[in-house]
């Protein structure tokens, strides 16, 4: 199970450290929550983290598959910053959006956000304009005449298939990933191999 890093002998902490700070450069580098409100920022052992892992196991998890990475809030922050260097972002952000929209009780809110987004995202020229195609448009253009929590099902779901087809094998192959990969793992297998040479507290 998971401890925190104070628990770790200093060799721990000091490869875990390495690690923290290899990530930490990787979304900075692309400026990670500058201009978006919808992506959290990479959180490093935080009490608050959902995924309830270590941060090595979360990164070496991202691979599995691509729900994998979306369930992972450190994971959509990691990606968000890569989209950003290949200015893809938007697709991410539109499903995010989706997302929350689907949280929404208020019909009058439900009403005004549909719109909002879009503005943003679906209608032609927005500032943040997905690739979908026309009818996809069209059809979500119609749907705001009554809109409802599924009202972008159909623009989100090719949206998604986009990036899981196309930028998410990018993002594995990556330089970046590769190497937070291979740090994580080193981190994993060195807090392992720590945890079994203390002594124990049963």
């Amino acid at each position: 199970m998971c401890r925190t890093l104070a628990a770790f002998p200093t060799t721990c902490l000091e490869r875990a450290k390495e690690f923290k700070t290899r990530l930490g450069i990787f979304l900075h580098k692309a400026e990670l929550g500058s201009d978006t409100g919808s992506v959290g920022k990479f959180e490093w052992g935080s009490k608050h983290s959902k995924e309830g892992r270590c941060i090595s196991e979360d990164v070496l998890g991202w691979r599995e598959s691509f729900d994998s990475l979306l369930s992972s809030k450190n994971g959509v922050a990691a990606f968000h910053a890569f989209l950003k260097t290949e200015f893809s972002e938007e697709n991410l952000e539109f499903w995010l959006a989706c997302e929350e929209f689907k949280k929404i009780r208020s019909a009058a809110k439900l009403a005004s956000r549909a719109h909002c987004i879009f503005d943003e995202f679906i209608r032609s020229e927005a500032p943040k304009e997905v690739n979908i195609d026309h009818e996809t448009r069209e059809l979500t253009r119609t749907n705001l005449k009554a809109a409802t929590a599924m009202c972008f099902d159909v623009a989100q779901g090719k949206t998604r298939t986009l990036m899981e087809k196309d930028s998410y094998p990018r993002f594995l192959k990556s330089p970046a990933y590769r190497d937070l990969a291979a740090q994580a793992s080193a981190t994993s297998a060195s807090a392992s191999s720590c945890n079994l040479a203390e002594p124990s507290h049963t």
